[in-house]
This record gives structure tokens, sequence and C-alpha cells, in this order.
């Protein structure tokens, strides 16, 4: 469901693999029962309901409860993957000593690692 890379990918303004995410939601929130039927029914391919639509910024609010919240668990649990937070980034860039003091390469990995933890940070206010 997840595809090769294992992962999703978020955007600022909507998930980039949502037909994924929405799919993989949606399975993990069934019951054992509701799964099999699904299974059975083929329903991987010809399911059009709501859930499966573009997952927006303005859609992702309208998740039901359970699929927000293993959402919003997946989130902090990848941001507890870093071994820093958002503030100490930020901090990070806004010194310019230390900024400076850095590697290009490390300069490189801060901005990228800032940027995944502001687009998880929206995620977890547009869910929450």
């Amino acid at each position: 469901m997840v595809g090769e890379e294992g992962a999703f990918v978020l955007g600022w303004d909507e998930v980039l693999t949502d037909e994924e995410l929405s799919v993989t939601l949606k399975v993990l929130c069934m019951s054992q029962e509701e799964f099999q039927e699904y299974k059975e029914q083929d329903g991987w391919e010809d399911d059009t309901d709501e859930e499966n639509s573009l997952l927006s910024n303005e859609a992702l609010p309208r998740l039901k409860s359970p699929c927000k919240k293993l959402l919003c668990d997946s989130v902090l649990l990848t941001l507890e993957s870093y071994s820093s937070d958002l503030k100490a980034d930020q901090d990070l860039l806004n010194n310019k000593e230390a900024f400076e003091r850095l590697s290009r390469r490390e300069q490189q990995a801060l901005h990228v690692r800032y940027g995944q933890k502001k687009i998880l940070h929206r995620l977890l206010e547009l869910i929450q």
C-alpha cells in the first residue's frame, strides 16, 4: 500500500501521495471483518468515496477521528525520531555565527530538516 519507499510524501499544501495515505488510513482503521469484506470485494481500485479524495490542507481536518489519531500518532513518532526539535533548529538558523561554523553540507541538512519539521507541525495543527 505504501509503495517501495515505505513512506508518505507530504507537501506544504497537500499530501503528495494522497491515494496511498487515504487507503492506508482507511485499512488501518478497519475492523478485521471490515477488512476481510473490503478485500473480498476488490475494493482497492474502485473505491471513490470522499476519504480517497485529494488530501489537501482543507480536507485533512475532515478526516474521521480514528484516521486523525493514527495520523497524529505517526507524525509525533516521526518528530521524535529527530535528534533536535523545531525550536532548536530555528535557533541555529537564526544564530549567524553558529550557522556559519557548520559545514556547507550541515547547513543544507539543517534547512532540509527544518523544512520537514515545519511540514509535520503544520500537519499536526490541521488534524488536531
